[in-house]
């Protein structure tokens, strides 16, 4: 078992410090020795797992031993004081932290959420790996969540929807992500899910066969013109096609972006260039083009979109991105935060993840860690909206504002002499409330 684990990480970290992962895997294997999970496996292969999700994320040596290690203060006899002199503080201490995050036990549900939320704010701005270690292990156990009671499957799913994907997806953890968001539907509302997955697979031979037509024809195109790339089709998230049947109130017959063609090169020129190649060889539609190199999400991620109209009438989307933007679209913040031993190195995170200093201030102004859950909740979800320049520049807003906020965003002059404003081609009165993908 151990030897999947070391191939991993040594396909990443050829030098990684092997040594210590193996010694971890025996600590951990021994201490929780006895002990069963509710599948009746041995308990150590949850332990595991969420360390072969951490190499999956290609994580540092620190951080997958932390990962074997992540339950053994709070499941077994092992102590700090152990994990110190066995290991290192740096390896304690994140151990320690995920412990932290689900040690204390509260009246109510609710409450015990939100100070279980309020912790892991707390947790995120002393280390961030202890939340990727966390998420690792959400992650594996959705993934085995099926051994649980009904209540219990519902709660848990419940639970990583309002918490922990939202944390994957400011963290820019897509992978991570997409994954617990459709564990989350499955047991939510396992009907729609099966229905979903069954109407999906029944089109995906015909899919297949034409998104393998628009990649030749691209492969074909940029070989012309060497540019280097590597093409694929990506199919939508399960819950993403949900979420635009529920929220758009549309049939799955009306849902035409079921797979996006993914376009990586090996520099911002060649992203430009290959869209003006996809441009010049399908229709693009009007207002559908959206530029996150030139303006990053507040997560990290950067890719160029752009949704086409492709032989036979059929309507796709192509991203287009390098291949450091598709680690960080792929990986979030587990792509950069590099930690080598005894050196940080965190590429100007201190910008980038701001909001998290803003969140630990905000929480010691609440006493009532419910109110804290409500505003993080806030802050998780509905914080910002996204519109679009006529020029496809991604302009990000706070929630509820209006075209005077987007002028005076774009330019002081341009809010200043704002005296009307036009929103998907069409006039509206300057306190209308913009919303995710208005132009």
């Amino acid at each position: 078992m151990i030897e999947n684990l070391l191939l991993k990480i040594e396909q990443y970290n050829p030098q990684a410090d092997m040594e210590q992962v193996i010694k971890a895997h025996t600590f951990a294997e021994a201490a929780h020795e006895g002990q069963l999970r509710n599948s009746g496996e041995k308990y150590f292969v949850h332990p595991f797992n969420v360390a072969m999700i951490l190499a999956d994320l290609n994580m540092d040596v620190t951080t997958i031993v932390a990962g074997l290690l992540h339950d053994v203060i709070e499941d077994t006899d092992v102590t700090y004081e152990e994990l110190l002199l066995e290991f290192n503080e740096e390896v304690a201490d994140l151990v320690e932290g995920v412990t932290k995050l689900k040690k204390l036990q509260y009246k109510t549900k609710q409450e015990n959420q939100a100070e279980n939320l309020r912790k892991m704010v707390v947790a995120m701005a002393k280390d961030i790996r202890v939340i990727i270690i966390k998420l690792a292990d959400r992650l594996h156990n959705m993934r085995t969540l099926e051994y649980m009671s009904e209540a219990k499957k519902i709660e848990k799913a419940q639970e990583t929807l309002e918490i922990y994907t939202p944390l994957a997806h400011r963290l820019g953890m897509s992978k991570i992500k997409w994954e617990l968001e459709d564990l989350s539907l499955r047991y939510m509302n396992p009907e729609g899910y099966y229905d979903l997955v069954e109407k999906v697979s029944k089109r995906r031979k015909e899919r297949e066969a034409y998104i393998q037509l628009i990649i030749d024809q691209l492969d074909e195109k940029l070989g012309e013109l060497n540019i280097s790339r590597d093409i694929s089709g990506r199919p939508k998230s399960f819950y993403s096609i949900y979420k635009k049947m529920v929220y758009q109130n549309k049939s799955f017959e009306q849902i035409f972006d079921l797979t996006a063609i993914r376009v990586i090169v090996d520099s911002v020129k060649d992203c430009y260039g290959t869209l003006g190649i996809v441009h010049t060889m399908w229709k693009p539609i009007p207002g559908r083009f959206k530029d996150y190199i030139a303006m990053p999400k507040p997560n990290m991620y950067q890719s160029l979109h752009t949704t086409v109209i492709g032989p036979e009438g059929e309507i796709f989307e192509v991203q287009i991105r390098t291949w450091d933007m598709h680690r960080t679209a792929e990986y979030g913040i587990a792509a950069h935060w590099k930690y080598k031993e005894g050196d940080v190195e965190a590429d100007n995170f201190d910008e980038k993840l701001t909001w998290l200093g803003q969140l630990l201030e905000w929480q010691k102004d609440f006493k009532d860690p419910r109110d804290f859950m409500e505003t993080l909740k806030i802050d998780l979800f509905t914080d910002e909206v996204f519109v679009f320049t006529p020029m496809g520049d991604v302009i990000n807003l706070p929630n509820g504002s209006t075209p005077i906020d987007f002028a005076y965003k774009v330019h002081t002059a341009v809010g200043n002499n704002c005296v009307g404003a036009k929103v998907d081609g069409r006039i509206v009165p300057l306190d209308y409330k913009l919303k995710n993908g208005n132009i």
